[in-house]
This record gives C-alpha cells, structure tokens and sequence, in this order.
C-alpha cells in the first residue's frame, strides 16, 4: 500500500508545469544564457533588413566551411551548402550519413519585419519641407511609429546595372530621420478617434530635410536640395526610386530590458528570434545522422507571397538539389516527394506572450508566458483554426519526447483568446508537401511594435530546443 507521501508525489506528477527558469536555472545557464543573448544582440544590430540578414549570415556561414550548391557537383556526408534567394531568403543544409529518402530535418523561420518602405515616387516638399512618402509593410499599428528614431536602409538598383546600398541613422554621427505628430495641446479632435483612425498610412510621411537649394532658381528647392544631396553621395537620380528597396526602420540598438537584464528590446525580434537560434544550432552540426536544413524565407509578413517568400519554388528546387546531388545527379520526382513526406520540421516563428496589462484578450490557461521556455502551438490561424497547419498529435509527442530526454523546458498555448484575433505562419505552406510540421519559437511582448520585447531565457532554451531537434529526430 503506498504511503501519503507517495501518492502525494505521484498525484503531483499528472499536473502539467511550466516553470519560470530563472527560478529553475542554475548558475551556469544563466551565464549561458547571457552569453549567448550578447551574441544575439550584435548579430541583431546589423541584420535589421531581409538583405542585411542573409549577407551576414553567408559571411557566417561560409566561415563555418559552407559553400555555394551550385561550386558542388555531388554532395556526401558532412557537405555544408547553402543557396541565395534573390538576396532576400536563404537555404542551409549539412549533408547527414543518411540518404535524404529517408527524410529531412528542418529548421524555417522568416527574416522580414514589419516595417515602412518607400513610395515608388516617394521624394515630395510641402510647406518648407522635404519629405519620403511610405507605404507600410506587414500588420502595424500606425501611431507607434511616429516619433521615435529612424534609420533608412536598402539598395537602389540602376538603369546601368549597379547596386547602391543604404544604410543612414545607425552611426552615432548620422542625421536620423522622423515622423511628426500632433501636439496635446491641438489633439483634442485626433484623440477622440479610434487608434486605428487617428494616423493613416498615408500620414506616416518621413521628415528628410529642411533647407533649400539656394544657388539656382529652382520651385522646390527644399525637395532640390535632398536630390543634389542623394546625387552627389550616392549617384541617385529621383527616377531610381522606382527600382529601390528602401526601408524605414526603427533605429534603436538591442537593449537590455530591467535592473536585473532578464529581458531584450528591439526591432525585429519576429522572427529574427527564432531565426538567429535556428542558424546556430545548424551551425554546430559536422557529420548529422540525417540531412539537417534551414530556411530563411521573406515576406512572411505579407504572406509569404512573391519569388522570395515560402510559397516560392525556390525553396523547393533547393530540396531538390539535396536530393539529386546525393543521389549521384539523378532525379525522380516521386522519389523526392517522399523524401519531404518523410522530413520534419519546426516552423521557427514568435508568438504572444502573456501580458497581465492586457490580459483580457488571452486565455491564461492556454497561453505562453515569459521565460518559461520554448512555445509549442498544435495550431495557430485566427477564429475557427482558419488559414492553420495543425500538426498531428503522434508528430506532437515525439517532438516533446526529445525535449524531455534533453532537458528542454517548453510551454504550449494559443495566440489569444479564440475569438481575439489569430495569426498565420509558414508552417502551411510547408505542410502541403506532406511533411510532419509544429510551430514552436519564442514568445514576445508588443510584436510588431517598432521595438519589441523577449526574454533571454527563452532565447537561449530555443536554440537549445532548434539543436535538439534536428540532432534526435
């Protein structure tokens, strides 16, 4: 017969818990844990673009012996490659002992932000001003991006074959760039507007400059003034707006967030979070039972449309190229088509945490909270599961079997209360080719916010969570 005690301790095992590991850790992960968060935040300073994230990450990359696909002829065990898309996504594999029939592990997260691109006729002066026009990217809300900060980021590409890069605002003697907004004194008619009415998209108009061009006659002197400008650094004639990818970004640096640092604010975090750890965890992998794969994909935010986003094909000629290289350069389509039926993957995206100060929009119990690790969602969409992979439950299991066998503390949830909202991911699209995929990353406070904020302890436990993923799958 058991004793009280027993039972006591065996009925305690039928809850499910999911501590804060700042109560949990010890010292040696914390210090893990902070390490591995300054690592993140200098990566994350100079990888605020799409673009910015890919040239970096190849740079990385190829210190860390991997190579174009396309300088290699046939692919064996511990082969490290990786393929440009359009400049915008990225796709990394280390080749494993495995054939790739047998499947493949996959890390995807995506690189794009929210954020203000240009106009294709964005230079205009009104009333002694110069300014950009924008257009807004990706789900925002409008009002927070006035006054603070910006930098401007991109290429032009010219009628005469050359790239121009952009990058203003991020060195300490760079001029920054702004977005008016009205006083409290003269307000009283804005503010009795809903938030979503108060500034409009086309409001978010960013300040450029402000003095005129004074030696020739000239009706817009102020707009004059910025094109000479443009023309003498950089080469620019207005027309070549129309063929740029100018963004306007928060310009603040990653920061420690609180006395004690538990906490990371920036721009970018989604899902630049998950992508970060994604890439390091494929880093460290040499000679990996099975193939093990990351992809970067762009616009997510927008869904995931256009030759750079996850539902291009790119991403699968990629997978293709796996296949076919291993395979002495032959190819059989329904030999790859179940080879990606017997792969695995983690969809690497953010998701809410829980915030008490808006708590009535989320279910506590079913909600994931700060620095209690790694966030498990079975499904995302918005209301009725709409627009969601859901990943099967067998799928499910083995995936938290791993995280138990290697010591991964991970929390589950919903994004909000059923009726709330919702949201989508690239999971999928991945999912239509018939492989097993979760969405799982790290949880953040005001995503989509210009500067959002995560903890560093989920940070640390996702990369260690990505790596235990495709080292044991």
């Amino acid at each position: 017969m058991a004793t009280k005690k027993t039972k006591k301790n065996s009925v305690k095992e039928l809850f499910a818990e999911f501590p804060n590991m700042y109560e949990k850790a010890g010292k040696d992960e914390v210090a893990d844990c902070m390490e591995y968060a300054e690592d993140y935040k200098a990566f994350l300073d100079i990888c605020k673009t799409e673009r910015e994230f890919v040239k970096n990450t190849i740079e990385a990359a190829t210190e860390k012996g991997f190579v174009d696909i396309e300088s290699k002829e046939t692919l064996k065990a511990g082969d490290k490659v990786y393929a440009s898309i359009k400049g915008k996504g990225l796709c990394l594999a280390v080749i494993g002992k495995t054939p790739v029939t047998e499947g493949i592990n996959i890390l995807g997260a995506h690189i794009d932000s929210p954020r203000l691109d240009l106009k294709p006729n964005p230079i205009y002066e009104d009333k002694e001003a110069c300014y950009f026009k924008t257009h807004y990217y990706g789900g925002i809300k409008k009002y927070q991006w006035t006054t603070i900060p910006l930098a401007i980021h991109g290429s032009v590409f010219t009628k005469d074959g050359k790239q121009i890069d952009l990058c203003v605002g991020e060195n300490d003697d760079d001029p920054i760039f702004y977005i008016t907004d009205l006083l409290p004194h003269l307000g009283s008619e804005q503010m009795s507007k809903k938030a979503n009415e108060f500034i409009s998209g086309e409001d978010l108009n960013v300040v450029i400059g402000g003095i005129p061009l004074t030696d020739i006659e000239e009706k817009e002197a102020y707009k004059a003034n910025i094109l000479q400008y443009l023309f003498d650094n950089y080469g620019l004639v207005e027309k070549d707006f129309v063929s740029a990818e100018i963004e306007i970004v928060p310009q603040m640096k990653a920061r420690d967030v609180g006395f004690d640092r538990a906490f990371i604010a920036a721009y970018g975090h989604d899902d630049k979070v998950c992508a970060y750890p994604a890439i390091t965890a494929l880093f460290e992998q040499e000679r990996p039972n099975k193939t093990c794969v990351c992809l970067l994909t762009d616009k997510e935010e927008i869904g995931s449309y256009a030759n750079s986003g996850a539902q291009s094909v790119l991403y699968e000629n990629f997978m293709m190229e796996l296949l076919a290289k291993t395979e002495n350069s032959s190819f059989d389509l329904l030999k790859y088509r179940k080879a990606i039926a017997n792969s695995k993957m983690l969809s690497a995206d953010v998701s809410n945490a829980f915030d008490p100060k808006y708590a009535s929009v989320s279910d506590s119990r079913n909600s994931a909270y700060m620095s209690h690790g790694i966030k498990l969602e079975k499904y995302v969409g918005s209301r009725g599961k709409s627009g969601t992979n859901e990943a099967n439950g067998d799928f499910v299991a083995a995936i938290t079997k791993i995280f138990a066998e290697n010591s991964i503390p991970w929390q589950t949830g919903e994004l909000g209360k059923v009726d709330a909202g919702g949201g989508g991911t690239i999971s999928a699209y991945m999912a239509k080719h018939g492989m097993d995929v979760i969405d799982c990353g790290v949880p953040v406070w005001s995503m989509h916010a210009p500067y959002e904020v995560i903890s560093k302890m989920d940070l640390y436990y996702t990369y260690l969570a990505y790596k235990s993923f495709i080292e044991n799958i």
